[in-house]
């Protein structure tokens, strides 16, 4: 049914859930999963750390996909998370996204993460919440 997962995660437990999800998906239906870090272009922090950071949180989702059998893609792109998953979603050719509701980053945590509402809105293929 869905051969093509895709999985924004940054590190948090909401997006460790929805990346613990996709792969059990990925594995019921004999698909792969597309592990998606995006760094953020409005953050202050030196480019060198958030991209150590982001392919660290990628290699713990690959091998965590080895684990159970499955196959992780990795994608670490600058952008704005907000703004560009209905792209990344058609650049990696997923058919459905699994994310995480909340955030790492603080307004995020108030309400429903930004990130997670602008994907329910914009991408063209089913989306799983995941609280």
């Amino acid at each position: 049914m869905f051969k093509t997962i895709m999985v924004p995660i940054d590190g948090s437990k909401y997006s460790e859930k929805a990346e613990d999800i996709a792969i059990s998906m990925a594995k019921d239906f004999q698909g792969r999963v597309v592990a998606v870090h995006i760094i953020d272009e409005k953050l202050i922090y030196p480019f060198e750390i958030l991209e150590e950071k982001g392919k660290k949180i990628l290699e713990n989702a690959t091998n965590k996909g080895k684990n159970h059998g499955v196959e992780v893609d990795q994608v670490l792109i600058v952008g704005n998370p907000a703004h560009d998953m209905e792209k990344i979603v058609e650049k990696t050719g997923a058919d459905m996204v699994v994310i995480g509701s909340h955030g790492k980053t603080g307004l995020e945590k108030l309400l429903m993460g930004s990130v997670a509402e602008s994907t329910i809105k914009t991408v063209k293929v089913p989306v799983l919440l995941v609280k």
